[in-house]
């Protein structure tokens, strides 16, 4: 018998943030900061950050 839809709603919410920092951490945040001139030092910082972040999710 399958699981019932709720069992699974917690995973892919977890999966879709996880990717959506991972996303952001490799394409959006040095987009952003080469638009606004953010020093390359800062830029890793808040990659790694993100990244730290998606692991836990």
């Amino acid at each position: 018998m399958s699981q019932p839809q709720t069992a699974n709603q917690p995973e892919m919410a977890s999966l879709l943030l996880g990717a959506g920092f991972a996303l952001a951490s490799l394409i959006v945040l040095p987009a952003v900061a080469q638009r606004i001139g953010m020093g390359s030092s800062l830029t890793i910082a808040l990659r790694g950050a993100l990244m730290r972040a998606a692991n836990r999710f």
